[in-house]
């Protein structure tokens, strides 16, 4: 979801994600807050829009690019949509509830509207704010996240979570997301373990 501000440009996505320990393995813990950010924003814009986590309206390409040590959910670009997903087992999930990146200005602006939360199999878990965080972000030709290819620098900012591996079996996850004028959501049914 691309918004633009009075002559700042950025991007908002609300993250709906299976959050897997980004960078960490199982057993490390969570991923420090700026690789999260980073590596979540390369991987969501890894692909053009027909393959595109965040633009994907069923949950056919969840699976896209993931990393061995974390399975990434996305959210949308400001639509409510339903997906379902087969996620590896022993696999720690993350994922944002929304998020953008920008200048610190535009962080700021953005994380004093931001909410949102998430529900898993009923329960709702705790989420983190990362402020302003300087990240690098590698994408795709065509994607629909960034809008251009190769490596850049921006500020990154979100509510944010991060879940130990999730037994095996079928869960759902709720996720919703706001800042300001922009609103999203995904209900997630996940299958963990099967292939």
């Amino acid at each position: 979801m691309r918004i633009t501000t009075a002559g700042a440009g950025f991007v908002a996505v609300a993250l709906a994600a299976t959050l897997a320990g980004c960078g960490a393995g199982a057993d490390e813990g969570p991923v420090e807050s700026v690789e999260l950010q980073g590596r979540w924003w390369t991987w969501a814009s890894a692909e053009p829009a027909p393959t595109n986590p965040v633009a994907d309206e069923d949950g056919s390409a969840c699976g896209r690019n993931q990393p061995e040590d974390v399975w990434f959910l996305a959210g949308t670009f400001g639509t409510q949509v339903e997906r379902a997903c087969t996620v590896p087992e022993g696999v720690p999930l993350a994922f944002p509830l929304v998020n953008m990146f920008g200048t610190p200005e535009d962080c700021a602006e953005f994380m004093g509207t931001a909410e949102g939360s998430a529900v898993l199999d009923g329960e709702e878990v705790e989420a983190d704010a990362h402020q302003a965080e300087a990240i690098e972000i590698r994408g795709g030709a065509g994607n629909p996240v960034t809008g251009t290819e190769g490596s850049f620098t921006a500020h990154g900012c979100g509510l944010w979570v991060q879940l130990p591996a999730p037994e095996a079996g079928e869960h759902t996850l709720k996720i919703r997301g706001r800042s300001g004028g922009f609103s999203a959501g995904v209900d997630y049914t996940l299958t963990v373990g099967a292939s």
